[in-house]
């Protein structure tokens, strides 16, 4: 299994933001803890391939956006946020050397945020960064390999994965004012507090869950829920609105 990061940008606080408010962001608190989640993920049997050919970029570390990976093809994205399109070269020959490549194409705009996957289903948000013609671009090019893509309204956060997430393939983590939640019908649905709202971003590996560190009651409702849970503290790249799955491209 193969975990695709990138290093932290030198100019990372220069990110770009759309929901909070921007604050001084300490780099070498950041780049420790974007190891510490390297590590994490060592722990869960993935081999950790790390970038640095975009660190001049400052949304860089957030890798996720540039593409979504499945088992049969990767498909390059084309980001909402026009500072981002110039990272998505820099991802292509990794993804290159693991899947066939495709790609979405203007005027279409798809960030790997707002896909999230279960099983052969891939819902999208459509949000500030993820519009209809990039929607139906991927539906096209996953139709052929059995997927369905669904898509789903993002009216509250950044991307659909800020508000909702997997914690396997039955259960979703959720906070569902930022969503629409009713193409998730069927699903067993954990809703966080209105309090740990960013705890909906989890990361699932394997048979673990990995939370944001500082959402104890989220933490603690997985647990009791039957999930194996681990915390990481990525309490400083949050400012620059990251969550726990936008920092890596899974290979399975």
């Amino acid at each position: 299994m193969i975990a695709v990061t990138h290093g932290v940008s030198p100019h990372i606080h220069r990110c770009e933001l759309t929901h909070r408010p921007r604050e001084p962001l300490d780099l070498d608190l950041a780049r420790r803890q974007h190891a510490a989640y390297q590590d994490a993920l060592r722990r869960h049997g993935f081999t950790v391939v790390e970038l640095t050919v975009n660190l001049d970029l400052p949304d860089s570390v957030f890798v996720e956006d540039t593409a979504v990976v499945l088992d049969e093809i990767a498909v390059l994205c084309r980001p909402g946020a026009p500072s981002r399109r110039k990272e998505v070269p820099g991802i292509r020959p990794v993804l290159e050397r693991y899947r066939p490549v495709a790609e979405i194409r203007a005027a279409g705009t798809l960030d790997g945020g707002d896909v999230l996957r279960v099983g052969k289903t891939l819902f999208v948000g459509l949000s500030s960064r993820t519009n209809l013609d990039g929607l139906e671009q991927l539906r096209a090019l996953l139709t052929p390999y059995g997927y369905q893509v669904k898509a789903v309204s993002v009216h509250g956060c950044l991307h659909l994965k800020t508000a909702v997430t997997a914690a396997d393939e039955d259960t979703l983590v959720a906070y569902p004012e930022w969503i629409d939640m009713e193409p998730f019908h069927g699903f067993r649905v954990l809703e966080v507090p209105k309090e740990e709202a960013e705890a909906a971003n989890v990361l699932r590996l394997n048979r673990s869950v990995l939370v944001a560190e500082g959402f104890p009651r989220t933490e603690k409702m997985l647990r009791d829920a039957g999930f194996s849970v681990e915390t990481v503290d990525i309490s400083e790249l949050r400012k620059a609105e990251a969550g726990l799955t936008c920092s890596s491209l899974l290979v399975t």
